[in-house]
């Protein structure tokens, strides 16, 4: 496609997919367990301490001259780290003091104390503030934590209170995808700010896949010679000039690697490297050919999915990953190196002979044994240089060496089947700790995976199973958020999939199972997102924004609008043209209107207004008669795969969006009202179909066309059978990149009917996408 236009109005949510339109206090969704409800004594922590004790008396009033001290190189470098924190937060501006004195804000470095290493305790009364702690780390913590007290309830002023505070598990992470989509140094550092301000301490790092190859790898030049580079699908791999290829490139140096480790080491953050093994290598095939399983040259693609390459299991490319993880072990002090080890579909090992006799050489009985041979071989090259190695869930199967630590994505039962055999667990499964499913259920979600993981799923999920046995539950390291990013085309998509989820993970990571409240957190979440206002982080509007479900009279001309917000936070709306306010009505119960109306709602707590703008519904006669993708739903088919996929161009700015079930592209409008309806007029763009399905292939269905370019087809009742309506296809859409057709329904079609879209012919290369929908009257 060429350009691309995009509807401006906000449409409304079919019925189907409405909550009960039945009175509720806080129209909280349905996903959700409540809304905001804070705690006897609360303050607006995240994470919450392991101890708060309010003390009598009065507290500390700070302001711009109130000076900071600290005695020692390493408590002033936490002394100065605080006053940065304080300053981006939205707090005052602060210097550390040349001389000691007894006033002010002290922080004091004392091996003695039992804080362990990375606790920490704070005093404050109407003297001043005291943190202090046994370690650096445990010291930035408190500052952390003194930094939110000053940017809090009351700005400037720390209540009088004790705590006593230290994390509940030692590993608290996030994993970023870089070879996805690729980040900038300053963008990558921002993210390593926020994670710290909110005691995170370790940073998983993506860097190679099959869609790119990250990493300078001074031995191998080739790696991000040829291996950094691919050429995006459709539009976005072409110049819009010229037409010549337009590559997407990018890579770390080993001089900016070093400088990401020293400034999150800064932050008490461990960087940990991912190199993947023996899947996800297309990149580095491309690159050397010899690496690879089999003859067919290779090049990195902008496809997702799993994909089929592997690499081969010759004792020269076992030789070339050590070469790779002596270069990365040299550049990461961490003790942990991820070596991947999921998704590698082993078609290419059991069709190759040569694979086949190398299986009988090492005496691996299948591939999976042969997968291990491989890990075992890097694990023990990595233990011989004070390392150990980490990967994926499927490690385990094959057998694991004992030193071995196991991170379970494919749900919990890896890790507590890992754990129970003695090896280290982190839990990051994709049910709960995957930021690139989308957060809520609305249209303006960016791309990504449609089933959503909700804040209050990941503020719910526990990390160790109920099924762990006592004895070994120390097994479990701590939680980790993944953030794969090949729906993450921007830095402001990340930032939207990351914040405020981010938040839920640290707090589980830190605080005591019993001090975590779903409740409590909400009420303290408004004030965090005025600290990444002030530090600079988009954080999702979407959690934060009104959804409108309705129900129309289209005779009477009358609708019922009912509002739902996904955090269950305070609605107030007007439908007379003000702007919304804390003094416009709250919202309890659903709204009778008359057609056409103008309804802005906002969500607010305590008076503050939680999203950038109010959500704006413009429910008119003829907006009722639409809907665009995101609210029709998928017709119903075994083994759907549905994706928020964005256009293929243009190469630059903004991009159409659509939702579409990439196994069987069909679109379903429940209960439509056809009564009075002469045609349906379906607006519909092309996009290329860039999918590795590796076995889910078979899943793949398509009708087959049935002239030169295919066909528009209108069903009713379960979308199957003979067609209401077919309209021929067009070669290609029109110069806007979209087509719009209409088909005329049957002149007995009354009442309330399902209706179904799709469009016939192979899927691959290029697919048609609908993108709306309308019912147009006799």
């Amino acid at each position: 496609m060429q350009t691309r236009t995009r509807r401006t109005s906000l449409p409304l949510l079919p019925l189907a997919l409405a909550l009960s339109l039945a009175p509720a206090a806080h129209a909280v969704d349905a996903a959700a367990p409540g809304g905001p409800r804070a705690l006897p004594g609360s303050l607006p922590l995240i994470p919450v301490p392991a101890t708060l004790e309010r003390l009598a008396g009065s507290g500390y009033a700070v302001t711009a001259s109130t000076p900071v001290h600290a005695r020692g190189a390493a408590a002033q470098r936490v002394a100065a780290q605080f006053t940065t924190l304080l300053r981006d937060s939205g707090g005052p501006t602060l210097a550390v003091a040349e001389r000691h004195g007894k006033d002010g804000l002290h922080f004091v470095l004392d091996a003695t104390l039992k804080t362990g290493a990375e606790g920490y305790q704070l005093r404050a009364d109407a003297q001043g503030v005291t943190v202090q702690a046994a370690t650096e780390a445990g010291l930035f913590y408190g500052a952390a934590t003194l930094a939110q007290l000053l940017t809090g309830a009351q700005p400037g002023t720390v209540p009088a209170l004790r705590i006593a505070d230290a994390p509940r598990f030692p590993w608290r992470g996030l994993m970023l995808d870089s070879a996805r989509h690729f980040q900038s140094l300053e963008e990558i550092k921002q993210v390593l700010d926020a994670m710290a301000a909110q005691k995170l301490n370790t940073f998983h790092w993506h860097l190679t896949d099959d869609q790119g190859w990250r990493m300078e790898i001074k031995r191998y030049p080739k790696l991000t010679g040829v291996g950094s580079c691919r050429i995006p699908a459709g539009d976005g791999g072409r110049d819009p000039a010229t037409g010549a290829p337009r590559p997407y490139c990018g890579f770390f140096t080993q001089d900016q690697i070093r400088e990401v480790v020293a400034y999150a080491a800064r932050l008490h953050i461990q960087v940990i490297p991912e190199i993947d093994v023996p899947g996800h290598a297309t990149a580095a095939i491309a690159a050397y050919p010899e690496l690879g399983t089999i003859d067919t040259p290779l090049t990195p693609l902008s496809e997702w999915g799993v994909f089929p390459n592997l690499f081969n299991t010759e004792e020269s490319t076992l030789v070339f990953l050590e070469n790779v993880l002596e270069e990365v072990i040299q550049l990461f002090p961490a003790r942990y190196v991820h070596v991947g080890g999921d998704e590698a579909v082993k078609d290419q090992w059991e069709a190759s002979a040569r694979v086949q006799q190398r299986m009988r050489e090492v005496g691996a009985g299948d591939e999976m044994e042969m997968q291990s041979h491989i890990i075992k071989r890097l694990e023990t090259f990595l233990e011989k240089h004070d390392r150990r190695l980490i990967g994926w869930d499927e490690i385990l199967e094959g057998g694991l060496p004992p030193e071995a630590t196991v991170m379970s994505w494919r749900g919990t039962e890896g890790g507590l089947k890992a754990a129970s055999e003695g090896h280290d667990v982190v839990m990051s499964p994709v049910t709960d700790m995957y930021m690139d499913y989308l957060q809520t259920n609305a249209p303006n979600e960016p791309p990504g995976r449609p089933a959503t993981i909700p804040l209050a799923r990941v503020y719910g999920f526990e990390p160790v199973p109920e099924a762990l046995a006592r004895d070994k539950q120390h097994h479990i390291l701590g939680l980790q958020a993944n953030m794969f990013t090949e729906h993450t085309r921007s830095y402001a998509r990340l930032q939207h999939n990351l914040f405020p989820r981010l938040a839920a993970v640290a707090e589980t990571g830190w605080s005591p199972r019993e001090r975590r409240d779903y409740g409590d957190f909400l009420a303290r979440l408004p004030t965090q997102l005025q600290r990444w206002q002030a530090m600079g982080i988009a954080y999702a509007q979407t959690p934060f924004e009104v959804e409108l479900d309705s129900r129309d009279d289209r005779r009477a001309g009358t609708a019922t609008l009912a509002l739902r917000t996904p955090l269950g936070y305070d609605i107030h709306y007007s439908v007379d043209g003000s702007a919304v306010t804390a003094q416009s009505p709250r919202y309890t119960t659903p709204l009778q209107q008359p057609l056409p109306v103008a309804l802005q709602a906002a969500t607010f707590f305590n008076g503050q207004a939680l999203a950038q703008a109010a959500s704006r519904f413009d429910v008119t006669p003829a907006a009722l008669l639409s809907r665009t993708d995101e609210h029709l739903a998928q017709c119903p088919a075994k083994g759907q795969l549905l994706l928020r996929l964005e256009d293929d161009g243009p190469a630059e700015g903004e991009r159409a969006i659509f939702n579409v079930d990439i196994f069987n592209p069909c679109w379903l409008w429940k209960d439509a009202d056809v009564d009075g309806i002469a045609r349906v007029r379906v607006r519909a763009g092309q996009i290329p179909y860039y999918f590795q399905l590796a076995h889910d292939e078979p899943a793949r269905r398509f009708v087959a066309k049935r002239s030169a370019h295919g066909e528009m087809e209108i069903l009713g009742a379960q979308c199957e059978g003979k067609p209401l309506a077919s309209v021929k296809l067009p070669a290609a859409p029109g110069a806007d990149g979209f087509i719009t057709l209409e088909a005329a329904l049957p002149r007995s079609l009354t009442g309330t009917q399902n209706l179904c879209v799709r469009f016939t012919g192979d899927t691959r290369p290029t697919m048609w996408v609908l993108d709306e929908m309308t019912l147009l009257p006799r």
